[in-house]
């Protein structure tokens, strides 16, 4: 059934693992050669002799024009990538805030007004007042 649904596939993610076990075989080469070219497999079992029978841990196999890919720890990956994606949006955010170095707040910009929860003292965000019991300041 893997097979078949495969030939048709662009991309094919496997993840199936047994505690204490090698993985299970669930592509086979056949499998592998009967995908069209440019289609992708992800195998995150690549730890554990992975659900391809290609696969290579931490290592991009081609074979027949269909990437194989099975990372061992792609977990790990993410952190650095949501570290930048962090920092790039606070940054944008910060140059929203700061004008010839010094702080300017415009209360009437799209994304600075909005995202304020208080200024000059006062809760100026209807949600968070709401939220809180307190009173907003009229605008």
């Amino acid at each position: 059934m893997i097979a078949e649904r495969a030939k048709t596939a662009d991309v094919v993610i496997t993840t199936a693992q047994v505690p204490g076990r090698r993985a299970p075989l669930l592509v086979t080469e056949e499998a592998v050669n009967g995908m069209r070219r440019g289609a992708m497999i992800i195998d995150l079992a690549g730890a554990t002799g992975g659900n391809c029978a290609i696969s290579e841990a931490d290592k991009i196999v081609e074979r027949n024009g269909v990437t194989i890919m099975a990372p061992t720890n792609l977990a790990a990956t993410v952190p650095v990538h949501a570290s930048q994606l962090y920092s790039r949006n606070v940054t944008a955010f910060l140059s929203l805030l700061i004008k010839d170095g010094e702080l300017s707040i415009d209360m009437t910009d799209d994304v600075v007004g909005p995202s304020c929860v208080t200024h000059q003292g006062e809760v100026v965000n209807s949600r968070v007042a709401a939220a809180v019991g307190a009173s907003i300041r009229p605008g």
